[in-house]
């Protein structure tokens, strides 16, 4: 088989067993399957209880009875099979959807050989394949819907080894703590979040999405490296000349919503998917039941360190909702109308970005804001627009540091003031190949990148705010200056109506209207915080920025603390 070795990294989280090369289950889960394939009436599973007695069988044969299940995930199996599920559901589902996901999980093997045979060919080389993407190395993997629907049925029996999971810093996947939290404190929000994800695995089995979903772990490295971009330091941002992107402020909708292909903002766990298969029902987790295909992530990307992103392309939405957190409900089907790119995936573009979780004071610290500015940074910026850099470094009288032979090849160099700069790909711009869209550069290099478009901007709202504790306005201004400095053509924040950005719509556009750079703006933000955090203030950054804020006519006055 081919791409042995992102086979080799892991194969020790996949069930399956190879020989020859080849992926196999063993003989025993594929009699199982097999019965289960051909329906209740040759399974005789026809209940939750008997459906997690087949579970159990199968974890048998693949001997991961030492790796115990959560200890309710059988009472929650069977409270929402038989009891919680309606008597014509229950019929279709084992009768119609269990056999068709048996079957789906009979050729699993197949469809992960398949996916390594081609995962080499999908960017003339890159590797692409189902792999552990590891902290600190930057990587993708393109994974077929069909065979992440294989994967999560897989998670659904429960038959992902947990073994070094936790010393490899991954989430846990299996479905036991996702159905046991049902049984042991029973909320209609988690038997909402099941019903999304069983409506998920009846629209597969009725009907098989045949596009890509990329998976990529972005990182800006801290040690040097040349023809790169690294983890900015403080010069970098208090003498940034770049201009402030537009601000879009929307007090009612949804990021997921939104209609202008922009780069959608998952507020996220350090652990993607936080608790969405557990008892999380807030941003993160809401985005990954709407959305299930994202959950496939979990399964091989660690948790972030601070330096990284991780970026999700193409993943379909099957359900509708209303509610959030405690309120959360299904509320039916829904069709992803999202157009697809030339590698197949939708244009949903959803990167997560962990913010700190209950900063309280901290979080007006020097170094804080500096992690969560390059924190945003890392996930906004968009490594096929490097040669934009060029000519913003030259206005700001920041040299390129290079051989005028090597321009051709290095977008930005000397990115920091302070250090060489570093990257999470080598990424050179050179001309687009037409057969598939990558924009590659000369034929010496392997380095790549995949093609810009120039109308995504950011959607967000209040990133590591609620359930993180963080600081509304701060939070929303660091995100402006990640987007602008990322050269990012516009920003669309969704603010739910929270009081504290009542005034967020005046105030980004008198900045606006005033000129500001990116610079102009942190060192506001800089010298706020400093006096938050040393008590000098008690207002928030809005009030103290614009003391005047709005007049009686509700306009904006002049701002004594100008830039």
């Amino acid at each position: 088989m081919e791409n042995r070795e992102d086979l080799k990294s892991i194969l020790p989280f996949l069930p399956l067993v190879i020989r020859s090369s080849s992926l196999f289950w063993p003989s025993q889960v594929v009699e199982a399957l097999k019965a289960l394939s051909r329906g209740p009436d040759c399974s005789n599973v026809n209940s939750g209880e008997l459906l997690f007695t087949a579970i159990s069988d199968i974890r048998n044969s693949l001997t991961l009875s030492a790796e115990p299940l959560a200890p309710f995930s059988r009472e929650g199996y069977a409270l929402y099979f038989d009891e919680l599920m309606s008597r014509s559901e229950s019929a279709k589902w084992f009768g119609e959807v269990l056999p068709a996901l048996a079957n789906l999980l009979l050729r699993m093997p197949s469809l992960l050989e398949s996916h390594y045979q081609n995962a080499d060919n999908l960017l003339d080389g890159v590797k692409t394949g189902l792999r552990l993407l590891v902290p600190q190395e930057a990587g993708i993997a393109f994974l077929g819907q069909e065979l992440i629907g294989a994967l999560l049925a897989c998670a659904f029996f429960c038959l992902f080894p947990i073994t070094d999971r936790v010393a490899k810093h991954l989430p846990l996947i299996n479905f036991d703590h996702f159905f046991e939290n049902l049984y042991d404190n029973y909320s209609e929000k988690q038997e909402n979040k099941i019903k999304c994800i069983l409506h998920y695995f009846e629209r597969i089995c009725s009907n098989t999405s045949v596009g890509f979903v990329s998976f990529e772990r972005k990182v800006l490295p801290l040690e040097q490296l040349p023809k790169s971009i690294a983890y900015p330091k403080a010069d970098f941002w208090n003498k940034s000349a770049a201009p402030l992107c537009p601000f879009e402020v929307h007090n009612s909708g949804f990021i997921e919503d939104q209609l202008s292909e922009a780069l959608e903002v998952d507020f996220a766990n350090k652990y993607l998917g936080g608790g969405a298969l557990h008892r999380g029902c807030v941003q993160e987790e809401i985005r990954f039941m709407i959305n299930p295909e994202l959950i496939a992530g979990m399964l091989f990307l660690p948790c972030m360190e601070d330096n990284e992103a991780i970026e999700i392309v193409g993943a379909e939405r099957f359900s509708n909702y209303t509610g959030y957190s405690s309120s959360f409900r299904f509320s039916g089907n829904c069709v992803d109308k999202r157009s697809t790119d030339n590698f197949g995936r939708r244009k949903t573009r959803i990167v997560a970005i962990d913010a700190l979780c209950h900063p309280g004071w901290r979080q007006y610290k020097f170094k804080f804001l500096i992690r969560e500015i390059n924190k945003a940074f890392c996930g906004f910026f968009d490594q096929s627009k490097c040669h934009h850099y060029e000519k913003l470094f030259q206005d700001s009288g920041q040299g390129m540091q290079c051989k005028q032979e090597d321009k051709d090849h290095i977008s930005i160099n000397n990115f920091l003031l302070d250090e060489v700069p570093s990257a999470s790909s080598e990424i050179e711009m050179h001309k687009e190949d037409s057969s598939n869209g990558l924009v590659r550069e000369s034929d010496k290099k392997g380095t790549w990148c995949l093609p810009h478009e120039d109308k995504i901007g950011i959607a967000t709202g209040n990133w590591g705010c609620g359930a993180f504790g963080g600081d509304p306005e701060i939070k929303t201004i660091i995100q402006w200056l990640a987007a602008s400095q990322a050269l990012r053509p516009f920003i669309l924040h969704y603010t739910l109506g929270i009081e504290a950005l009542q005034n967020l719509d005046k105030v980004s556009q008198w900045i606006l209207e005033h000129g500001w750079t990116v610079g102009d703006l942190w060192n506001m933000l800089v010298e706020y915080s400093y006096q938050r955090f040393n008590g000098e203030t008690h207002a928030g950054f809005f009030t103290w920025l614009l003391p005047s804020l709005i007049s009686h006519e509700g306009e904006i006055s002049s701002v004594p603390n100008s830039p």
